[in-house]
């Protein structure tokens, strides 16, 4: 369903009969989840050293400082809050822990926006993947053709008539679709197979 819906109607405060067009973007994004973020300690560097400034002698004389290093993002935390090299190094982990979340919702939201971006496109009209037709009652997917018929947009709309039989048809077209690129690029793991697609009327 994401894409550009376009609607053709006759509003009920237009006196003249004059048809209307407008058009309204969907964009389909999965559910965010917070997710529990798994360190890996083979992805950890992890170096103690004597602290430096205020703290008295037993602060700067013993390796207290902790820093640790995510390996794979690059991302360093130092800590030598405590004169416990332990408590430290639990600090630092915690601050390393709170650094990679934030990496990680910030790309998964970059992600996101990609993806909303890429369904929705620019909005114009002539990106339409459907248009509802209320004054002559028809409904066109865009994508199947004027050959697939599709219920009258009033049932469509207020109650997604004929819309899991409409989904059926739009999956198997993106498989086949898939299918097809994967035949033209060698990369199909049954290159040899025929590809039909067939669409059967109700």
């Amino acid at each position: 369903e994401s894409g550009v819906h376009r609607v053709q109607r006759i509003p009920a405060t237009e006196s003249s009969g004059r048809m209307h067009t407008s058009t309204v973007t969907v964009a389909v994004l999965p559910k965010a989840e917070e997710s529990d973020l798994a360190i890996d300690s083979k992805d950890l560097r992890i170096d103690f050293k004597t602290g430096s400034g205020p703290g008295g002698q037993s602060m700067n004389m013993s390796a207290n400082h902790c820093r640790v290093t995510h390996l794979p993002t690059g991302i360093t935390v130092t800590n030598q809050d405590t004169s416990s090299q332990l408590e430290n190094k639990n600090l630092a982990m915690e601050a390393l822990r709170s650094r990679l979340l934030q990496k990680q919702r910030q790309e998964a939201e970059e992600a996101r926006a990609c993806l909303r971006s890429g369904q929705v496109g620019s909005g114009d009209r002539s990106e339409k993947i459907r248009t509802y037709n209320f004054k002559a009652g028809t409904t066109i997917d865009h994508r199947l053709g004027n050959g697939v018929k599709l219920p009258n947009p009033r049932e469509m709309v207020a109650a997604a008539a004929g819309l899991d039989e409409l989904t059926d048809l739009l999956r198997d077209r993106e498989l086949v679709e898939r299918a097809e690129a994967a035949v033209a690029t060698g990369t199909a793991r049954y290159p040899a197979c025929s590809i039909k697609f067939m669409i059967h009327r109700s």
